[in-house]
């Protein structure tokens, strides 16, 4: 089967909390009839825009691709593992918690019987954007039900402040909610379960009101040592790229490229990348094709593309998330000269 660098068509899904502007990456246009909250990059509905697959729905075509296109180590997949978002917010969202793998394999077999685990990456943000992530250090369960019923929970999760070019870990079981003004892109398991503790007293299209799902929430949420929060991001000169770590777990992980010269790279057989273009244009070669890439797209580069090259015409950013091999990224990072200590700050297991 060829193999090909495949652009893939987003999904534009409305959401109570989204935005009528999707400024800079699409036309707002999008946005008229209803708000716009999450942009679906790699979703099973998401379809390819090019390559040997085009107009076929990604999901369709998952479970059937060979190593060649998923890699070695991903073979036995059912469905692609990195869903990848934009995230529009222009107001709050829930205060919300997901599930990890055990509890949804128990628990969510309906919905895909897998836990989310997820990270930000803030593309763009207004002065004063904020969200809300974990949980302050003397939360407990009884403090946090007190909160509940007070109608107060976002008390109990402390607030930090977002700036253009700031990352976000997320692990399952932790609390959180974003607010408005920023443009997020979100790289996480392939898993849409989200229990809500409080909406602000918000009401769907029909009057009703927007459902919480506070038992299920208390069972996932992690109480003690948060595990997430904000991640410095170790950043590297390669020849022409600044390439930055941001984070790497057993899901995904996630990089950031900039560049104004053309970048040469070289896929890996274990796994196929994703990449979601920033800003920037330019094109990406491969073997003698070429085709051109735009702001707001994502690229899927299959395991055996091998060497490619990405031509901008004046600098160009991208994020670079794929699944890695945990066993082999810290001999990789050690390799590109990261200490000890930097290595400790992307990895996250």
């Amino acid at each position: 089967m060829s193999v090909s660098p495949s652009r893939l068509a987003p999904i534009f899904v409305p959401r109570i909390w989204g935005s009528r502007s999707l400024a800079p990456l699409f036309d707002s246009a999008l946005a008229a009839a209803e708000p716009i909250g999450e942009v679906w990059l790699t979703g099973d509905l998401c379809t390819f825009a090019s390559g040997p697959f085009r107009g076929r729905a990604l999901g369709e075509v998952w479970p059937a691709l060979p190593p060649e296109w998923k890699g070695h180590l991903l073979q036995g997949t059912p469905r692609i593992p990195l869903l990848v978002k934009f995230l529009f917010p222009e107001e709050k969202l829930s205060v919300q918690v997901h599930p990890n793998d055990e509890y949804a394999r128990q628990n969510e077999a309906a919905a895909g019987a897998a836990g989310k685990t997820e990270m930000w990456y803030a593309v763009a943000a207004r002065p004063g954007a904020e969200l809300r992530l974990g949980l302050e250090p003397d939360i407990t369960l009884e403090s946090f039900r007190q909160a509940l019923a007070d109608g107060d929970v976002e008390r109990c999760l402390p607030r930090l402040s977002v700036q253009t070019g700031d990352a976000f870990f997320v692990p399952a079981g932790t609390a959180h909610t974003i607010g408005p003004g920023m443009l997020l892109c979100e790289v996480q398991q392939h898993s849409d379960v989200t229990y809500r503790f409080f909406d602000y007293n918000r009401r769907e299209a029909d009057g009703s009101a927007r459902p919480l799902h506070i038992p299920q929430a208390l069972d996932v949420l992690q109480f003690g040592p948060q595990s997430g929060g904000k991640v410095p991001g170790v950043p590297i000169q390669s020849g022409s790229l600044q390439k930055t770590y941001l984070a790497a777990c057993q899901y995904f992980a996630v990089e950031i490229w900039e560049f104004a010269e053309t970048v040469r790279a070289r896929t890996c057989p274990d796994r196929f990348e994703v990449l979601i273009l920033l800003d920037g244009h330019g094109r990406i070669h491969w073997g003698s094709e070429s085709m051109p890439y735009n702001p707001g797209e994502a690229w899927m580069l299959p395991a055996n593309v091998g060497d490619y090259q990405l031509i901008t015409q004046s600098s160009s950013k991208l994020l670079r998330a794929y699944v890695p091999d945990l066993e082999k990224l810290p001999r990789e990072l050690a390799g590109e000269g990261l200490t000890e200590l930097q290595r400790s700050a992307i990895l996250h297991q």
